[in-house]
């Protein structure tokens, strides 16, 4: 495993859509595993493979509940409403008021390829939405609420 750059705000890899994976290769696992000890590292809660410059649709989530790996992952289903500071490791020091679903169901492939299908509810909600817009090209500054501001010392809650 090693420690990938997380690229920030103003790459342009960010700004593009990945490509589906049709397959997990030895590379692909190895990313999967640099991905997750890049997040922990950052302390964030999660991470998006265009945010190590792989434009790939791969998403690893650990709010605490254990690591989550999401390929090919999308929204099937959202409810309720929750509104609150976000954060970004491709945007160091910043958050901004975003308001996401209060519930995701999203399905994808785990890192074996069988399909999953995963319910989140909180922090949970809010970490799919922000990563699979990252997979889009998205950031969360799009969303925001009122503008960006300075966070100081940062908790895992702000860092998505």
């Amino acid at each position: 495993m090693a420690l990938r750059e997380i690229r920030v705000m103003g790459d342009p890899v960010l700004t593009k859509v990945c490509r589906e994976v049709t397959e997990v290769t030895p590379k692909i696992t190895e990313l999967i595993d640099d991905m997750f000890e890049t997040m922990y590292e950052a302390n964030g809660v999660g991470l998006a493979a265009p945010q190590v410059g792989i434009l790939k649709r791969i998403v690893v989530i650990d709010v605490g509940e254990g690591p989550i790996v999401l390929i090919n992952p999308k929204i099937v289903e959202t409810s309720g409403e929750q509104t609150g500071d976000e954060g970004c490791l491709s945007l160091p020091g910043k958050a901004g008021v975003v308001t996401r679903p209060n519930y995701v169901k999203v399905q994808a492939f785990d890192e074996d390829m069988n399909r999953i299908e995963l319910e989140g509810e909180e922090l949970l909600a809010r970490a799919f939405c922000h990563e699979i817009d990252h997979l889009d090209g998205h950031m969360y500054t799009e969303k925001v609420e009122g503008g960006l501001h300075d966070v100081g010392a940062v908790s895992d809650e702000d860092e998505e």
